[in-house]
């Protein structure tokens, strides 16, 4: 191994470091705290919710494109990009904040995605997580549409490193955040995936929403 080489291979591993275990995600959600706390809930007809026929089948935890497309190493997302729903964002780092939440954009701007740095950049191996609010004071915000998406939709993420990974949709569903399943929405499938969500379910004034559109989604295809 040369030395660059093992300096990459350094600098990876600490980066691995770094990374927030998932059963820590998943106790967060778990404990009921919302993954995103400014969505308002105020207009007319509230965002579209998942069919109950878009569940991602559990039987198939790979799906059948798991394996099929060699995962990329380390490369922090730029833009998502989601054309059935006119997704067009810019992706920014997010983390946990102070107290313990799972961090999200700047909710003034509502066209900005964050990705989750405790978790892979999207096309390495493993389970990323992009997240994004559903609204703000304003109106509708990035992705106010997520739970109209369809299995077979695509995503696609441009990465820092000028590649472009697309992911094909399997599953939408929205979870309670006092019973959000951590290991079955962020366990690694044994090959790069990706989760998009967002606050969805019941809304009140109270509580805010009540729980989490999830996206279910595996790498297909990298440019």
């Amino acid at each position: 191994m040369s030395a660059s080489e093992l300096a990459e291979a350094e600098e990876e591993a600490r980066r691995k470091a770094k990374r927030v275990p998932w059963g820590v995600i998943a106790l967060v959600l778990l404990t009921g705290l919302a993954l995103i706390r400014n969505g308002s809930g105020e207009f007319d007809e509230g965002p579209p919710q998942p069919a109950t026929a878009a569940a991602a089948d559990s039987r198939l935890p790979g799906g059948t494109f798991a394996g099929a497309v060699r995962p990329l190493p380390f490369a922090p997302p730029a833009r998502v990009r989601i054309p059935a729903i006119r997704v067009d964002a810019p992706v920014l780092p997010v983390g946990l904040d102070a107290d313990g939440w799972v961090g999200a954009p700047p909710p003034e701007d509502p066209n900005l995605a964050g990705w989750f740095t405790g978790a892979v950049t999207p096309g390495e191996k493993g389970t990323a997580v992009v997240v994004g609010h559903v609204d703000n004071q304003q109106g509708p915000a990035v992705f106010y549409a997520l739970g109209a998406l369809k299995k077979g939709n695509r995503i696609e993420v441009a990465r820092q490193d000028g590649k472009t990974v697309v992911f094909e949709v399997y599953g939408i569903e929205v979870f309670e955040k006092e019973n959000f399943p951590g290991d079955r929405v962020y366990g690694s499938k044994g090959a790069a995936e990706l989760r998009v969500i967002t606050c969805g379910g019941g809304f009140s004034q109270q509580s805010g929403y009540a729980g989490n559109v999830v996206v279910f989604a595996r790498l297909v295809e990298v440019r």
